[in-house]
């Protein structure tokens, strides 16, 4: 035992084990092989589950995970199949079974990364499901009365992410509020939780004068059974391994240093599943952790609870900052401030009461009114205007701010200047690199084209999916903006006033900085008088039926021909030529102007062609496309459309030139250098 305390107590066997975890973990993500299934049919225990109102998600466990979708017919249905799903019954499931797909726009969250995390790399469209047994595990019994306890409480979202920690109750608008306040952290399972609830539990024992191996044993025992409720979520499988591998060292007197103690268990983690390390939430509980505790002379300086607040709130900050940026593009200047206020009041407040609310539910109604008070502290700060867009920086970009954060820490003057000047050369990306570039975003069955000019930023149509509780704009669009280091849009461009075009306009405007818009010829639809009310609340300037705008000395010509009698038709034409290749955007316009457009324009050898119409038979005639010549043919439409867009005859219109689809090549960018044009697409 002596030797191999002083073995453990070698601090560079920890470095080690760490360095060597992570050529491993480079070595299975990138040579991990995919998981084939020939049948559709799957057996396994549902160790979670999901409500969405006539939709469930689950996952079953068999010999892999599967994430499962099962949407009911009506309610009857539901009320009929609710009893089989119950957390640690044994299922049969019937249906198509595919990976998890990957993002198809540059910089969006990757779904299928976030699920492997969770060791789940296949997801299941349920047709049918059958119960083969019921649950016969007491800890699933437990967890699952658990759940309907929760269930029945005002303050359920919360109870579930701060006692389960599952956060999918929660309002997305509510969620990205956090976000953007850079105080979500709180919301995850951490050392503080763990602290709290072992805390009890040992004070308990100490009362019973229960010896140190038993206490020691129990409290282990417990935060094993605290993890299971807990689904082994990433932040709370490193809080709660953290805290046994504690337990251990002091028990057995090994005075192992508490920050070699993280590094082990962040190993440990590692080893066990590589793709963890796709986890914003682990990424942000082990380093900010592993930071406190390397720096808690820093924090502890001072003998003063605000001082060491601050300065645990700033640490934090540091060190969260490559993390934020490389996910999420932006920084919010009053993070430290509002972790100043929040960190207290969910940490000595909230998160105590919700423990003491699921044991006693009179609690719920004051709970329930301070959770109001928090949300509402949220959405008023999110209207203070402290938020910073950065491109995405790349890996090595990330690393180098890191070995500067922990120099700057160490009070180094010039690391801190060094840290300032590369945090100013990412938020002016664009204006010190100057490049173009078009980029046709993946939206569905829609169209959006991005026109990057010199740091001057056009959007040619929104996108819009119609009947969908998905919003394009939030989810794919105003991310995608932010990694690139676009900071507004100079001009929106809709089409015409089709929803699938201009469907999000509003929703863009309301979220996104945007200075002038452009309407097409024709009456004003619907949707277009509903975005002009808008943009005149916001004082956002707007035109239509125009010739001709220039952007950087790059003009963009909108090929007016004459009115016509439908929408698609009245759609804007745009011509332009960026670093001498042209490109012509065609909206949905149909055959009638096509012939209209080569009667009063000389356009022929197009570089790039946005397809008119998504592909339909009713546009991209023969006698146009021989005419115009494109080299490259960009299709935006959706995946399995129900109007079966591309048409075959279009197709073989553009069989002399390269077609690009969205729904099978996802979104495409187009760049030019040294004269010739670069293409990048994001295949699903």
């Amino acid at each position: 035992m002596l030797r191999l305390r002083k073995i453990l107590l070698y601090d560079r066997l920890y470095y080690l084990i760490f360095f060597i975890v992570l050529l491993v973990l480079f070595l299975r993500i990138n040579f991990n092989k995919s998981i084939k299934i020939d049948s559709n049919t799957i057996e396994g225990n549902i160790i979670d589950y999901y409500y969405n109102d006539l939709r469930i998600d689950f996952v079953i466990q068999g010999n892999n995970k599967y994430k499962c979708t099962y949407y009911f017919n009506n309610e009857d249905e539901y009320n009929s199949l609710k009893d089989i799903f119950i957390l640690g019954n044994r299922v049969v499931v019937y249906g198509e079974i595919n990976e998890i797909s990957k993002p198809t726009n540059p910089n969006t969250f990757d779904y299928s990364k976030y699920m492997k995390s969770k060791n789940i790399y296949l997801s299941i469209y349920v047709k049918k499901i059958e119960l083969v047994n019921r649950n016969r595990n007491i800890l699933y019994f437990i967890k699952e009365k658990l759940y309907k306890r929760i269930d029945n409480y005002k303050s359920k979202s919360y109870l579930y992410t701060f006692i389960l920690c599952d956060n999918r109750y929660l309002d997305s608008v509510i969620k990205n509020n956090y976000q953007r306040l850079g105080i979500s952290h709180l919301l995850a399972i951490s050392g503080m939780h763990i602290t709290i609830l072992t805390g009890f539990v040992l004070k308990v024992l100490n009362k019973l004068k229960i010896k140190e191996l038993s206490r020691t044993i129990i409290s282990i025992v417990f935060v094993l059974f605290f993890l299971f409720l807990v689904s082994f979520t990433p932040s709370a499988l490193r809080s709660g391994l953290f805290f046994i591998l504690l337990s251990i060292n002091k028990y057995y007197y090994f005075n192992i240093k508490i920050s070699n103690i993280l590094l082990l268990t962040i190993s440990i983690i590692l080893l066990l599943n590589p793709f963890i390390i796709y986890n914003v939430g682990f990424l942000f509980s082990a380093s900010i952790t592993y930071s406190l505790i390397i720096f808690s002379n820093l924090i502890n300086k001072k003998n003063s609870y605000v001082y060491r607040l601050s300065m645990t709130s700033l640490i934090a900050f540091l060190v969260s900052l490559p993390i934020s940026l490389y996910n999420y593009y932006e920084l919010n200047l009053l993070t430290v401030f509002y972790n100043l206020i929040f960190v207290p009041l969910i940490s000595l407040v909230i998160f105590p009461l919700s423990c003491i609310t699921i044991l006693f539910k009179v609690f719920d109604v004051p709970l329930y009114l301070l959770l109001n008070i928090l949300e509402r502290l949220s959405i008023v700060f999110n209207n203070i205007n402290s938020h910073i867009i950065f491109i995405k920086p790349n890996i090595f970009v990330i690393i180098f701010l890191y070995i500067i954060i922990y120099f700057s820490l160490k009070e180094k003057r010039l690391y801190k200047l060094l840290l300032v000047i590369i945090l100013i050369v990412l938020y002016n990306y664009n204006s010190i690199f100057k490049s173009t570039y078009v980029l046709f975003l993946d939206v569905g069955q829609g169209d959006s084209t991005l026109i990057h000019i010199y740091n001057k930023n056009i959007l040619i149509d929104t996108g819009g999916l119609l009947g969908k509780d998905y919003s394009i704009v939030s989810n794919t669009t105003i991310p995608v903006f932010k990694s690139l280091g676009i900071k507004k849009i100079d001009y929106l461009i809709l089409t015409h006033g089709d929803y699938d075009h201009m469907g999000e306009s509003i929703n863009l405007v309301e979220n996104y900085k945007v200075d002038k818009v452009i309407f097409n010829c024709g009456e004003y639809n619907r949707l277009e008088l509903e975005l002009i009310g808008v943009l005149e609340s916001k004082n956002i300037n707007y035109d239509k039926c125009i010739n001709k705008i220039d952007v950087n000395n790059i003009k963009l010509y909108f090929l007016q021909t004459r009115e016509y009698n439908n929408e698609n038709d009245n759609s804007n034409v745009i011509y332009t030529k960026i670093n001498n290749k042209k490109y012509l955007f065609m909206g949905d316009s149909g055959i009638d102007k096509e012939k209209d457009i080569l009667d009063k324009y000389n356009i022929s050898n197009i570089d790039v062609l946005k397809v008119g119409h998504h592909g339909s038979k009713t546009s991209s005639s023969k006698e146009f496309i021989d005419s115009i010549n494109p080299k490259y043919s960009i299709i935006s439409v959706g995946k399995n459309n129900k109007f079966g867009h591309p048409n075959q005859e279009v197709l073989d219109n553009l069989e002399n030139s390269k077609i690009y689809r969205t729904d099978h090549d996802g979104s495409i960018m187009f760049k030019t250098k040294n004269n010739k044009l670069k293409i990048k697409t994001y295949i699903p």
